[in-house]
């Protein structure tokens, strides 16, 4: 009877220390399967529909325009934000260092500051996909050149009064080029950026400064006494910097950049804000700041006036003009078009221009040919690519603008798309190309370069009218 209980007592704790052994090994399995995950960086994005982002207050990142934001990393962030179904939250800086500095707020995903991934920065900052290419190049003061000491490399540094950003790539690149024995005088600010360290060069208040590539070619135009001595470093990559543990939302950001590289909205938005730097010329942009001030006030009140009237920017108008006519109403080409906006007879007769030399009627005829022209650019042809076209039928005609496009589309690009026509417009230069096509031959080199050039003078113009703008508000201050 004893050994009858035993072993049911025995055979009681079997099964019930195996029930147990089987629950706690189910539980563990089951646990970090179905462990609940934190929301990631991009999931807490999403749903709270807010990118929180610092922004360089600069030409190259971010400024407000005369009507709208602008910058070429404000537009791109855009581009992102609106991929992701999400507004902007813009906080605003004014150096290098302070955006450094306000990226270690644990609120901001990500920092826009044109920071190039140095090896230094590389250890401290957790950096997003390269979205441009640039070397730092030394910008030194033109008048150097006439006296004998504008520098060619880095020996003739030695004795100049060199400034540059603190806590930027080029305070390490020119710390690399102490600590190797280079001679150089170089002092570090936080107080100006890159851009009011450019004005100082174009003032003489100091002789040389260091900038990207990109911030040299879209500034030159506005400090014409600015110069590019040398290049200082090798080619570097831009990147975002982004909130540490943020890897769904850096792999989120490399898989939509390859789709907007792919789509070529990169290529567009490049073409938007750099092409036209590369077509400046030191001596005409010296003449346009003279005129702007000399020439423009007497006619700006019919830009604006037809610019409103006509739905189109005064300072595109305006920047048409000084391409036309560099503001002279009294100019004639050597193919009889004459005028503030150089018009043929034949169009001036089809919008009812009777005098091409009154200042007045010349501007509203450019501005109602112009606006024909947009209406006749294709539907299929969108934002301000539409006006792009259309300055360029202003220029060429818009028979050829239609024969660009079948060569366009001949050459697997879209046909809708100006970075992508203005590829095959010098074709039309090309027998074998213009044989071809209705309207034959034509120079379409010229209307690549009208376009880039009226751009270039549009964004001076803007420029000008902002700092008016401000002049104006701190004097009421």
């Amino acid at each position: 009877m004893n050994m009858d209980r035993y072993f049911r007592i025995t055979v009681f704790l079997f099964f019930a220390i195996s029930f147990f052994t089987f629950g706690w090994l189910s539980h563990t399995a089951y646990t970090p399967i179905h462990k609940i995950k934190a929301p990631s960086i991009l999931d807490n994005i999403k749903a709270n529909k807010y990118l929180n982002v610092v922004l360089l207050n600069s030409p190259s990142t971010y400024y407000i325009g005369s009507d709208e934001p602008k910058g070429f990393e404000y537009d791109l962030l855009k581009a992102y934000a609106k991929y992701l179904g999400v507004d902007l939250n813009i906080t605003s800086a004014n150096t290098t260092k302070e955006a450094i500095e306000l990226s270690k707020n644990p609120d901001i995903h990500i920092t826009s500051a044109s920071l190039a991934k140095t090896p230094l920065r590389e250890k401290n900052f957790n950096f997003g996909p390269s979205y441009f290419e640039v070397q730092e190049q030394v910008v030194c003061y033109r008048g150097m050149l006439w006296n004998g000491v504008f520098p060619r490399n880095i020996e003739d540094l030695a004795g100049l009064k060199i400034v540059v950003g603190e806590e930027t790539s080029y305070n390490e690149t020119i710390e690399l080029l102490k600590s190797d024995g280079f001679d150089i005088n170089a002092t570090y600010t936080s107080e100006y950026s890159t851009e009011e360290l450019l004005a100082k060069v174009a003032s003489n208040e100091i002789d040389c400064t260091i900038a990207d590539s990109n911030i040299y070619a879209l500034n030159q135009r506005y400090f014409p006494k600015i110069a590019l001595a040398f290049s200082i470093s090798n080619r570097e990559q831009l990147a975002w910097v982004l909130a540490p543990n943020s890897k769904e939302l850096e792999a989120d950001m490399y898989s939509w950049l390859n789709g907007f590289n792919q789509s070529g909205e990169m290529a567009r938005l490049k073409d938007h804000y750099y092409s036209f730097a590369f077509f400046f010329d030191y001596y005409d942009t010296k003449m346009f700041y003279e005129r702007i001030k000399t020439r423009l006030p007497e006619y700006k009140n019919y830009f604006q006036e037809y610019g409103d009237k006509y739905n189109i920017s005064w300072s595109i108008l305006a920047a048409q003009s000084y391409q036309e006519s560099h503001w002279n109403p009294k100019a004639k080409s050597y193919t009889g078009v004459r005028g503030l906006m150089m018009l043929t007879q034949t169009t001036a007769a089809h919008i009812g221009v009777k005098d091409l030399l009154d200042p007045k009627q010349s501007i509203e005829g450019g501005a109602k040919h112009l606006n024909e022209m947009i209406k006749l650019v294709s539907p299929e042809v969108e934002g301000e690519d539409r006006l792009k076209f259309a300055l360029a039928a202003y220029n060429i005609g818009m028979g050829h603008i239609f024969d660009a496009q079948i060569l366009t589309q001949n050459m697997g690009l879209n046909k809708n798309v100006w970075n992508d026509l203005k590829k095959a417009l010098p074709l039309l230069e090309q027998k074998k190309y213009y044989k071809t096509l209705k309207h034959g031959y034509a120079r379409g080199s010229e209307p690549v370069k009208y376009v880039d050039s009226i751009y270039d003078y549009r964004d001076i113009l803007q420029k000008s009218n902002d700092e008016l703008l401000l002049n104006k508000q701190e004097v009421k201050k």
